[in-house]
C-alpha cells in the first residue's frame, strides 16, 4: 500500500491554473460580446426608453 508522491509546487501551480481558467470563462460570458451585439442592446436600450419618455405625463424639470 504505496501512496502517489505528488510534487507540492506542481500541484499548486495546477491548482492556480485551473482557478484562473474558471475565470476566463466567467469573463468570457460576462464580457466577450460582439460589436454587432453591444449595438443591438444599446438600440434596444435606447427605444426603450424613448418609448418610456413618450408616455409621461409631465415634462422632467418643469416645475409649475
Amino acid at each position: 500500500m504505496s501512496a502517489e508522491i505528488v510534487n507540492l509546487r506542481q500541484f499548486r501551480k495546477n491548482k492556480e491554473r485551473l482557478e484562473k481558467e474558471k475565470e476566463a470563462d466567467q469573463n468570457r460570458l460576462t464580457f466577450g460580446r460582439t460589436k454587432a451585439e453591444k449595438s443591438l442592446t444599446e438600440a434596444r436600450n435606447d427605444k426603450a426608453e424613448k418609448l418610456l419618455d413618450q408616455s409621461r405625463l409631465e415634462k422632467p424639470g418643469k416645475d409649475d
